[in-house]
């Protein structure tokens, strides 16, 4: 760093990589007295980067949240990191309404160095993804993402706009205890004090968010994302389903989702109970876990699971 540009500049990338820096550090990584330090900093104040200075035994520099993004200085790894995860955000459905992926990769890729960039086209041209986003999955609103995942962290108590999937639209006070992205969607999960319980509201159905003042205390060792899959697999379908598996209750959770079905061990073996919409279709997935099973219930899927396999046999016979 012969260049005091260029000592600036890595002042500037050091105070974004740490917390907070005496003088004497900063003098010493980037080869300059305290006082030339004290130089940069007033360079980068000038600039509009927020950096601020105290004095004193614990003093030091740091930068403060301003009115706008400081220039970012990324390495090659940092830069394919946060390219990578903005391309897989957007195809995964991560992203919220009017996503910004688009603009910010290409800000980013404008200011890549020529080697890096093409080579990171060649992954992005040849990247492909076992999980796709539900073409059906609506987006939320950035502002009700953002709303709800700072009222979950002061962990204090809002009330939402709600359209539920009849159309009915209510009014909630949720103390919000967390969010998921799961299967396409975003979700959150919080005691609903209009249903006296915890309940699990779509993002994408939330209307409209209002900040209250009072607080709450989540319970301990409540999991979010284990609610979620759990209120999501007790969704009423057509047909209630128990199955018993004679396999390792281990092996059985690791094949069936728990946002599929709940799944327990049992003297007479492990027991899925599920909700279907499609006797066929669950017919398809037992036949296709491969192991001996025993149908509790109902009666229907018995003859459900016949049909396919004469369909498999006369498959086989071709």
């Amino acid at each position: 760093m012969s260049h005091p540009a260029s000592r600036v500049l890595g002042m500037l990338e050091l105070l974004q990589t740490h917390h907070h820096l005496t003088g004497a550090d900063l003098g010493a990584r980037l080869g300059v007295d305290e006082r030339t330090v004290r130089r940069y900093a007033t360079t980068l104040a000038d600039l509009g980067i927020p950096v601020t200075a105290a004095r004193g035994r614990y003093g030091g520099y740091r930068l403060s949240p301003g009115y706008k993004l400081p220039p970012l200085m990324l390495t090659d790894d940092e830069a394919a990191a946060v390219v990578l995860g903005l391309i897989a955000a957007e195809h995964l459905g991560l992203t919220t309404e009017a996503p910004a992926t688009g603009p910010a990769l290409a800000k980013i890729r404008r200011v890549l160095p020529t080697n890096l960039a093409e080579r990171l086209a060649g992954v992005q041209e040849s990247l492909g993804f076992t999980l796709n986003r539900s073409a059906t999955a609506a987006r939320p609103a950035t502002t009700t993402l953002l709303a709800l995942g700072a009222a979950a962290r002061a962990t204090r108590r809002v009330s939402i706009t709600y359209r539920s999937w009849r159309g009915a639209v209510s009014l909630r006070d949720v103390d919000p205890y967390g969010l998921v992205f799961h299967a396409g969607r975003w979700y959150l999960t919080g005691f609903d004090h209009r249903r006296g319980e915890i309940r699990t509201f779509r993002l994408d159905r939330i209307a409209a968010v209002d900040l209250g003042e009072a607080t709450f205390t989540v319970p301990d060792g409540f999991d979010a994302v284990g609610h979620v899959t759990r209120s999501l697999a007790g969704v009423p379908y057509t047909w209630e389903v128990e199955v018993l598996f004679e396999a390792d209750l281990a092996q059985v959770r690791r094949r069936v989702p728990a946002s599929v079905a709940e799944i327990t061990e049992t003297a007479d073996g492990v027991l899925m109970r599920a909700r279907a919409q499609s006797l066929p279709g669950m017919a398809q997935m037992l036949a296709g876990l491969g192991w001996p099973f025993r149908i509790v219930g109902p009666p229907e899927l018995r003859d459900a699971v016949r049909a396919h396999g004469e369909l498999l046999i006369q498959h086989a016979a071709r």
